[in-house]
């Protein structure tokens, strides 16, 4: 045996695992034995698992029509425009007609 032999064999000694055999000494009394049979309790059966559903969604076809095709996001943003449409006709209106709508407005100053 090489010197390169011994030295790896002695770096695996202190480096790897152990085989076990100072273990082999010690049993355990449980080892050479085969588990006893669990005495029986008086317990209900078990449930059933629920049935597998696809991670898909279902099987059936899907109707175009009635799925939406627009972000939510898009829809309020229209409708928020659409609020901002309806203040400024009634601003414009109020404006023609010589309203002064500072002093209607709860929370806004005179200005004049």
């Amino acid at each position: 045996m090489s010197i390169i032999h011994a030295c790896l064999r002695w770096a695996l000694g202190v480096v790897a695992p152990g085989t076990g055999r100072r273990r082999a000494a010690v049993a355990c009394p449980a080892a050479g034995s085969p588990p006893g049979p669990r005495p029986r309790t008086a317990t209900a059966a078990p449930q059933r698992l629920p049935v597998r559903r696809s991670p898909y969604g279902l099987h059936g076809p899907l109707d175009g029509g009635a799925t939406v095709m627009v972000r939510p996001y898009v829809v309020e943003s229209e409708r928020e425009e659409a609020r901002q449409a309806r203040r400024r006709l009634a601003l414009v209106l109020a404006a023609d007609f010589g309203i002064d709508l500072d002093g209607h407005v709860v929370g806004a100053e005179a200005v004049a």
